[in-house]
């Protein structure tokens, strides 16, 4: 993306948001049989949020209550809502008792393109294709991405370094052993940033987001996650500009269809020492 995004037209974040996660009391089972004694543990927070451009509501997603500013920003731009960061004027962040709302300003052009394409949904985590309204938004042929040197020399080793690394930055799954995360790893392996949610689409926007809020490049590196790898997923990689994406389970066969048309580079069932990589 090479508009810049002001980080000064975001709001302060919002102290009343929910917890991540959430205590609750357990009783353990150990070889078949029930503790007596009952445990603390925690759960992942789901919570609904709500996508609001210029007023008008384009989706709600169950999400956790975290980065939500990257969230809103990601999605937008992952889901070509936006056709760039400076499309976005400022987002706020609102918690009511139902829920969260994160207000997008958008531009005139970006809010007349949102009122043709606007789409009702209520997001499950797992949310795909759920939503829209006719096969004819389907929106099935990306870009043709310009790979960049660097990627036709990096070596599988380097993907599956990065992956070693995810655990011990993924400190929610520690708790709960629910969310997911997408990670972006430098070429030569380092994991630098992980973003955590209980979706898989939403633990993604968030990392996009992220990186065009700190106007970072989208082609100096590649995106690890801990998940399948699914046709949105890689949509939404392409459209910014992800050369790379690598996960730790399957493929679909749309995704990796789409990554074929893009050009971008896909690997799958990325487990210790071994990988997959699904050749164009």
């Amino acid at each position: 993306m090479s508009d810049d995004f002001s980080p000064h037209l975001l709001s302060p974040a919002d102290e009343s948001l929910p917890p991540a996660t959430l205590p609750v009391s357990v009783q353990r089972v150990r070889q078949g049989q029930l503790r007596d004694h009952a445990e603390s543990d925690q759960l992942a927070t789901e919570t609904p949020v709500a996508l609001v451009f210029n007023g008008i509501s384009h989706a709600v997603m169950m999400a956790t209550p975290a980065d939500l500013e990257a969230f809103a920003l990601g999605f937008a731009l992952s889901e070509g809502l936006l056709l760039s960061p400076a499309e976005c004027h400022g987002i706020d962040v609102i918690s009511n008792a139902q829920g969260v709302e994160v207000q997008l300003e958008v531009a005139a052009a970006a809010e007349m393109r949102l009122k043709d394409q606007r789409r009702t949904l209520a997001g499950r985590t797992g949310c795909g294709l759920c939503g829209i309204d006719s096969l004819t938004r389907l929106d099935l042929l990306p870009e043709r991405l310009s790979p960049p040197a660097w990627l036709a020399e990096l070596p599988p080793a380097t993907v599956l370094k990065a992956f070693m690394q995810m655990p011990a930055l993924q400190p929610l799954n520690a708790l709960t052993g629910a969310h997911h995360a997408a990670g972006w790893a430098t070429r030569e392996g380092e994991l630098l940033q992980v973003m955590e949610d209980v979706g898989r689409h939403n633990a993604l926007d968030k990392l996009l987001g992220s990186r065009v809020r700190a106007s970072l490049p989208m082609d100096d590196g590649f995106i690890v996650m801990s998940s399948r790898a699914s046709y949105e997923l890689v949509r939404k990689c392409a459209r910014l500009g992800v050369p790379l994406l690598a996960t730790i389970s399957a493929p679909t066969s749309l995704a990796v269809d789409i990554a074929q048309q893009a050009g971008l580079h896909l690997y799958g069932f990325c487990r210790g020492e071994q990988a997959v990589r699904y050749v164009p």
